[in-house]
């Protein structure tokens, strides 16, 4: 079925989005808008009715697209979180600790949230509980209930489960959660990242031998001797005597991580030294788990508040010499959206009580951005050229200093967010980077939201906005098929033309305008993810991170005959680039294509829960 960008819209409000109740029904999209800026705007101490109007202006343009479970739930009597993900609280080392952990975890599914687990804090298999007399299964085992339970609490309802787990480069069974996903059908609800150290990627280039260790407090009374090194354990607010239990080599071990990623598409990496030491916490909080996607590295119960700005809005006089982005229009749009994710953090429900005062304390929001590629591409800029990076920078820039200037005024009228430590904030690497007028205004006045910047996927909200490039991704292609859920969760197939190619066609390509693209009817700087090097995608998320707080979801695209070596230098790079983490994709046989182009046959993909997180 072909579909114009107005139609699928429709089509996804109706499957996601629309509000159906015994009751009441909302007859067009305008209703939602309406529904969602009426609840948002209710945390306004003061001139609520004004909030409503101007966040219903924002939403009805589609300039900003609120996370899924904001659209879904805001304004509706279901006992749901308005909160797309959530990092849950460290998993105590025992039996009725994993279990109270996984009890929580079904708790926040329930409630829509997509969740982060780090499985570090459990003793590897084969390791004696001295207390119980008997012998640890390992994490890896245990995440098979975790699976279990997702796929039981999705029984209840269409919305897919949505799971990260995240295990340090030194606990013993790392080799284990490596492979884990390797047979069909194991752990299929997990998404699976290494928490990869700056220490390991030393260790790696040096061809070091690399110590895997475990707190030595978990070995009994009889197993007391041998080698130990103090680390930093999850759950721990010093470093702890860790006891080695094996040496390996760093480089074969990496490279164990990388084919499997390149074989199986599994597991992603973290830059977790890094991701900590540009933490605008850093003072208070220590991240080892990300929500399903990436894009929020978070503390034990910190929650994901998203929304994304359209940018393909933005662009004035698009496919003509005149096309220029509108960046004043831009700031005044992120100064909403700043104010509108903040107001959400008042009027969401929360599934646990540690989550809301998580939230509540650091007031933590990740505005980010979505149809990039679509945005370039109207600029008549290739997505893989040093304009368009430049571009993008400077696009990024006026976003990250328009929310921080934002979040300032915010700060000034309702007070700044709880944990604001001035001396401490203000030393970190991001908002040291900052101009001086805005550090200025910080240490003057506070900030109200810790965070404020986070580049998602946006799954189904790039949909619902046209179909347009999805987050700072590539265009697929001109044309693709998308399998996507209606609201009974059965599947339907359809034939989507992406938004700016269809602006193309019904303006200058109607016109019968040519380009460089050398593909009849297709924009002069049109170029799809298939026309792309692994390098060009690290080097748009590298020329975009030293403008976002939190961190970026970006799938790596590689293609089928990619030799290993040049896939290794893909990760080296990233690392070098100074990202946060990296996620690649080959076409493999046990996950296969999401997304397919009916005139090349070539792989696509956006991360197994992709829609689940961010619809």
């Amino acid at each position: 079925m072909d579909m114009d960008p107005a139609e699928i819209s429709d089509y996804v409000w109706r499957a996601k989005y629309r509000l159906v109740d015994a009751g009441r029904s909302e007859a067009g999209i305008a209703d939602s808008w309406r529904r969602v800026a009426r609840a948002i705007a209710a945390a306004e101490p003061s001139g609520a009715p004004l909030w409503e109007a101007r966040f219903f202006d924002l939403l009805q343009d589609r300039s900003f697209l609120p996370g899924g479970r904001i659209q879904a739930g805001a304004g509706t009597a279901r006992n749901v979180t308005l909160f797309n993900c959530f990092v849950m609280g460290e998993i105590e080392d025992s039996i009725p600790g994993i279990f109270r952990a996984l009890e929580e975890a079904a708790v926040t599914m329930q409630a829509g949230g997509g969740i982060g687990l780090d499985f570090s804090t459990l003793r590897p298999r084969g390791l004696r509980a001295w207390a119980a007399g008997t012998i640890a299964s390992g994490p890896v085992s245990f995440m098979q209930i975790w699976d279990a339970m997702c796929g039981t609490v999705l029984s209840t309802g269409a919305r897919r489960g949505a799971m990260m787990a995240t295990l340090r480069c030194d606990h013993p069974d790392i080799a284990e959660f490596v492979s884990a996903k390797h047979r069909p059908g194991m752990l299929r609800r997990f998404n699976m990242s290494v928490q990869v150290t700056d220490a390991f990627m030393a260790a790696v280039r040096s061809d070091a031998a690399w110590p895997l260790v475990f707190p030595a407090a978990a070995f009994g009374p009889d197993d007391q001797g041998g080698e130990s090194v103090a680390r930093r354990w999850p759950g721990l607010s010093v470093p702890v005597p860790c006891r080695v239990v094996r040496r390996v080599g760093a480089r074969a071990l990496w490279d164990d991580i990388l084919r499997s990623t390149y074989d199986f598409s599994e597991p992603g990496v973290l830059f977790v030294d890094r991701i900590n030491a540009s933490n605008t916490l850093w003072y208070c909080e220590r991240i080892s788990a990300t929500n399903p996607c990436g894009e929020m590295p978070l503390p034990p119960y910190g929650a994901c508040d998203l929304g994304s700005l359209n940018l393909a809005c933005f662009v004035r006089a698009p496919f003509t010499p005149q096309a220029d982005l509108d960046t004043g229009r831009l700031a005044e749009a992120t100064r909403g959206a700043v104010r509108f994710l903040d107001d959400v953090i008042d009027v969401s429900r929360y599934p646990l009580p540690q989550q809301a005062e998580n939230a509540r304390a650091s007031r933590r929001i990740g505005l980010g951005v979505t149809g990039l590629a679509d945005m370039l591409l109207m600029l008549g800029l290739r997505y893989d050229s040093a304009q368009a990076r430049a571009v993008a920078a400077d696009m990024m820039r006026v976003v990250c200093h328009a929310a921080y200037r934002a979040s300032v005024a915010l700060a000034r009228e309702k007070s700044p967010f709880p944990r604001f430590v001035r001396d401490a904030y203000m030393q970190g690497p991001f908002i040291r980077a900052l101009p001086g007028d805005i550090r200025d205004a910080i240490a003057a006045s506070g900030i109200r939201n810790s965070h404020l910047l986070a580049i998602a996927p946006t799954g189904s909200i790039s949909l619902l906005a046209g179909n347009v490039s999805s987050g700072l991704e590539p265009i697929f292609a001109a044309s693709h098929h998308r399998t996507i859920l209606d609201e009974t969760a059965a599947p339907r197939d359809f034939l989507l033309t992406d938004y700016a190619v269809e602006v193309w066609a019904r303006g200058a390509g109607a016109r019968g305008a040519g380009g460089e693209s050398g593909r009849p009817g297709l924009p002069p700087a049109f170029v799809s993810a298939s026309d792309l090097g692994p390098e060009d995608h690290i080097a748009m998320q590298a020329a975009l991170q030293p403008f976002v707080d939190s961190a970026i979801s970006k799938t790596v695209n590689v293609p089928q005959d990619y030799p290993f070596d040049a896939f290794k230098r893909v990760y080296d790079l990233a690392y070098d680039s100074g990202l946060k983490g990296c996620t690649t994709f080959r076409p493999n046989p046990v996950t296969g294509m999401v997304l397919s182009d009916p005139q090349c046959c070539t792989a696509g993909h956006e991360a197994d829960y992709t829609s689940a997180c961010h619809d």
